[in-house]
């Protein structure tokens, strides 16, 4: 694997960091974090203007070491995150290049490149986390449409959001991962109710949602009914292997704060704690090589990453709760003050050893799928 840059990725990171300096500091105040419909038009406003400077697709169309460059320089720069957009940039997005029909590509991927739509993840339920297979949310065939009732929960962003990707039963005889089928849902559909959720850090960007025999056209299914499970795989696969890209830059980054903040109030005496940063530094930068390993994999492999996704989330969902407890460490007793920097921080990374596929299942896929040992009984 050759990571090295060529004098024209070189050029696109010159070009790159122009355009940031130049554009960044004429964007507009960012909104309250719970004014999620001032949120979603400052998201979209965003992906917007890179759409119109040529830089909505490079989460798709670019070379690895290119969507590498980017996400270093735009996080380095404090350029917004895709925020209410995620979903559709880094989940549907890539699921829908990867396996949807041409006019399905045709439909929803333009208005997600141009800041147009906002699509939600409707996959967990209340008795199917984890497990995911376990869902039991049902749709049936009428003429050209399925009719959908069941409940979705940790939806994230459907408050705000046009489109949800959408798993269900259609064969509930079936073997359970082999009944499942993936629809792409408009959100203002009758039968569609939203109740937001609020976390932990006194956010809501989560939702359940509840679905009374929604309709939802058959021409909205993206590949075969009862091959969801195949489908999510895909879905689950960018999640893990490439979602997490830019974050983990801003732990890097985060880190150097940590560290220059400890020099300044003492705790930097501590050779305790000294070692934990050194240690922590050294982490992130296996994760950061790791990173460029699952992107270029997933070029190869022809956009969708493998089972190396799972490796990453394993151990970046532990390295960040590590990193923010040692934020709390260096904060000392203002590590309680949900006004200072990095303790809302740490209060949301204690769901990352659960989001996206929990630490035990990301174990299970690594043992079974990476090292090749035999499925449990």
């Amino acid at each position: 694997m050759d990571l090295s840059c060529t004098p024209e990725e070189e050029e696109f990171r010159a070009r790159l960091r122009e355009w940031l300096a130049k554009v960044l500091p004429t964007l507009p105040a960012r909104p309250s974090p719970d004014d999620w419909p001032g949120r979603r038009a400052y998201d979209l406003g965003w992906q917007r203007t890179l759409h119109d400077a040529g830089y909505a697709d490079v989460h798709w169309g670019a070379s690895p070491t290119t969507r590498l460059i980017f996400l270093e320089e735009t996080e380095r720069a404090g350029a917004p995150y895709v925020g209410a957009n995620f979903v559709g940039l880094l989940h549907a997005g890539p699921t829908i290049a990867a396996e949807g029909t041409p006019a399905q590509r045709a439909r929803w991927l333009p208005p997600i490149l141009r800041g147009d739509e906002v699509w939600c993840q409707g996959f967990s339920e209340p008795d199917a986390g984890s497990d995911l297979a376990a869902l039991r949310t049902r749709a049936w065939r009428d003429g050209d449409d399925y009719v959908v009732s069941g409940s979705k929960i940790w939806t994230s962003h459907a408050e705000v959001a046009d489109w949800c990707e959408l798993l269900v039963r259609t064969d509930p005889q079936a073997p359970r991962h082999r009944g499942i089928t993936w629809l792409a849902m408009p959100m203002d559909a009758d039968g569609v109710t939203v109740r937001p959720l609020r976390t932990l850090a006194g956010s809501a960007e989560f939702a359940e949602v509840f679905l009374d025999e929604v309709r939802v056209p058959a021409a909205n299914r993206v590949g075969e009914e009862n091959d969801g499970w195949r489908v999510t795989l895909v879905t689950l696969s960018f999640e893990r292997g490439t979602a997490f890209v830019g974050e983990v830059v801003a732990c890097r980054r985060v880190l150097g704060e940590l560290a220059r903040a400890a020099r300044d109030n003492g705790r930097w005496d501590d050779p305790v704690l000294r070692r934990r940063i050194g240690r922590l530094a050294a982490e992130f930068r296996a994760l950061w090589r790791l990173t460029q390993w699952n992107v270029s994999e997933a070029e190869a492999s022809g956009g969708v990453p493998g089972a190396g996704g799972s490796v990453f989330k394993l151990r970046y969902s532990h390295a960040r709760q590590e990193l923010y407890d040692t934020a709390a460490d260096v904060l000392g007793p203002d590590g309680l003050d949900l006004d200072r920097p990095w303790v809302l921080d740490r209060l949301s990374s204690l769901s990352y050893t659960i989001a996206a596929g929990t630490s035990q299942i990301q174990r299970d896929i690594v043992a079974e799928r990476v090292l090749g040992l035999p499925k449990g009984r």
